[in-house]
C-alpha cells in the first residue's frame, strides 16, 4: 500500500514537472487588485474616501509595449477607475508593480463628477447596459483621456489610443466626450492629434473597443488607423495625412449566430460581438498588405486588402463587396478576442478565450484547424486572455484578466486575477503548424 502510495505520488509530480516544461509563457506581472503610483499616500486615501478609487472595479484590458514601457490600459467599466491609460516600467522588479497613469494623472483625470452606485451589472454585460447619457463637456486639455480599452505602437515611435469617451458603462453611463482617436509622441510624451470620429459614422449600437495602425516608417505621415465596431458592425479607416475618416460596411464585419456562446472562467454567457481582431499582415509584391480580421463571436477569419479600405470612393459603395476574402475556420471554439501578425515568423498569434489559449497560424499554409498552432492553454493563468501584442525583439505579451466574472459575478480580491505573460515567438511555434 506504502508502494502505490509512493508510485502514485512519483507519477504526480512527474505529470506536473512535463506539465510545468511545456507551459511557454512565462507570466511577468500579476496583480490580485490593480494599486496605482500615487503622487501622495493623501492623495491616494482622498480618491478612495471620495469613491474615485475603488480597487474592485479597476480591471486592466489592453497592453502595448514600447521600449522600457508596458502601457495596461483600464476602461472605466464602472466608477472609481483611477486612471484609463498607464504604464509599468519594466525594469521593475515587482512582481506587482503599481501603475502609472500616462501621460499624467491630470490627462487622466474626468472632467465631471461620477459617482459610484449600487452595481447592477445587466445580464448580458455591455450588451444590456443602458445607453449612455450625453453629458456635453467640452474638455480643457486636449490630451484628456477619458476611457480606452486598445492601443497600439506604430513604427514612427507613436502611441495611438482609441478614446470611447465613456465612464460608468456598467452603471450609468456617460458620453463624456465624442470616439476619438489620440496620437501621442512616445519620445516627448506629447499630443500629436486628437481626432473626433464624426457623429454621423457612428450608429446607436456603436462600441469601439480597438485600434490597429497600419504605417511605415519610411511614410509616417501616411499612416491610416482601423477602428473596428463590434457592436454596429462596421470599420471606421482614419488617414493622418488628411486628417479624415469614413466608414466601411461588409457582411463580414457580422458574428455567427452559432458561435455566439461562451464557456469562460466558469462563467457561462451569450454575446453578439462583431469585427473586432485585427491584424496587419506583411507587404506583397505590389506593397499592398493584407488586413486580416475576425468578430468575436465567430471561429472564421477574413481578410481584405489595405488598398481597398484606404481608397474611400471605392471601399463605401457595394463596388468592393468582392475584395473582402474568406480566409478559412478556425474550428470549435476557436473565438478569438485578438490577433497579431509576427513579420519574423511570418505567423498571426491569436487568442482563443473558450480554451484558456493562445494559438497560431503560419500566413503560408491554408487557414484550417489542422493548422492552427496551440501554443499555450492555462485554465489557472489564460483565463479570458484579452489582449496581446508583439514587440520589435519578437516577444509575445499576453494580458489576461478574468473580464466575464468581473462583469457577471465578483472576483475574488484574495485571488491573483490579472496577469501579463511573456514568451519568444520561435519558442513558442516550436513543434506546432505555425513552425515551417
Amino acid at each position: 500500500m506504502y508502494w502505490l502510495k509512493f508510485t502514485s505520488l512519483g507519477l504526480l509530480c512527474l505529470l506536473i514537472s512535463c506539465w510545468s516544461a511545456l507551459a511557454k509563457l512565462e507570466e511577468r506581472f500579476s496583480w490580485k487588485q490593480l494599486t496605482f503610483d500615487w503622487p501622495s499616500p493623501q492623495a491616494e486615501a482622498e480618491a478612495k474616501a471620495s469613491g474615485h478609487y475603488i480597487e474592485e472595479n479597476n480591471l486592466p484590458l489592453g497592453l502595448e509595449r514600447w521600449q522600457n514601457k508596458i502601457f495596461v490600459t483600464v476602461p472605466r467599466w464602472k466608477a472609481g477607475v483611477a486612471a484609463t491609460l498607464n504604464y509599468i516600467d519594466l525594469s521593475s522588479t515587482e512582481k506587482s508593480p503599481r501603475l502609472r497613469p500616462y501621460p499624467s494623472w491630470e490627462d487622466n483625470k474626468l472632467p465631471i463628477e461620477v459617482q459610484p452606485q449600487e452595481q447592477k451589472t445587466p445580464s448580458g454585460g455591455r450588451l444590456d447596459a443602458e445607453k449612455a447619457s450625453d453629458a456635453s463637456v467640452e474638455l480643457q486639455n486636449n490630451s484628456t483621456i477619458i476611457s480606452t480599452f486598445r492601443i497600439q505602437v506604430d513604427v514612427c515611435d507613436r502611441l495611438w489610443v482609441l478614446d470611447t469617451g465613456l465612464a460608468d458603462i456598467l452603471g450609468n453611463p456617460k458620453q463624456i466626450t465624442p470616439n476619438s482617436i489620440l496620437v501621442f509622441d512616445l519620445k516627448t510624451d506629447k499630443l500629436l492629434r486628437r481626432f473626433t470620429i464624426p457623429a454621423d459614422q457612428t450608429k446607436a449600437d456603436t462600441f469601439f473597443a480597438n485600434i490597429v495602425v497600419d504605417s511605415d516608417r519610411s511614410e509616417c505621415d501616411n499612416a491610416y488607423a482601423y477602428v473596428p465596431d463590434l457592436g454596429a458592425y462596421g470599420v471606421i479607416v482614419y488617414s493622418l495625412r488628411n486628417d479624415k475618416s469614413y466608414r466601411v460596411k461588409h457582411n463580414f464585419f457580422h458574428f455567427d449566430p452559432l458561435q455566439g456562446d461562451f464557456n469562460v472562467g466558469g462563467v457561462n454567457f451569450q454575446w453578439t460581438d462583431g469585427v473586432f481582431g485585427l491584424a496587419v499582415g506583411p507587404m506583397n509584391p505590389d506593397h499592398s498588405k493584407d488586413i486580416y480580421f475576425h468578430a468575436l463571436a465567430s471561429t472564421k477569419e477574413f481578410k481584405v486588402s489595405n488598398r481597398v479600405l484606404q481608397n474611400e470612393s471605392h471601399v463605401t459603395t457595394g463596388d468592393s463587396y468582392y475584395d473582402f476574402k474568406y480566409v478559412g475556420d478556425r474550428g470549435m471554439n476557436g473565438q478569438s478576442t485578438a490577433e497579431v501578425y509576427d513579420p519574423e515568423t511570418g505567423v498571426i498569434f491569436y487568442t482563443q478565450v473558450n480554451k484558456d489559449a493562445i494559438a497560431c497560424w503560419n500566413i503560408k499554409r491554408p487557414y484550417t484547424p489542422d493548422n492552427q498552432g496551440l501554443i499555450d492553454s492555462d485554465s489557472h493563468t489564460l483565463v479570458f486572455p484579452n489582449d496581446m501584442k508583439i514587440d520589435n525583439e519578437g516577444t509575445i505579451w499576453v494580458l489576461s484578466d478574468k473580464m466575464p466574472t468581473y462583469l457577471y459575478k465578483e472576483l475574488d480580491p484574495a485571488a491573483v486575477n490579472y496577469r501579463i505573460l511573456m514568451g519568444k515567438n520561435r519558442d513558442l511555434i516550436k513543434g506546432t503548424p505555425c513552425e515551417m
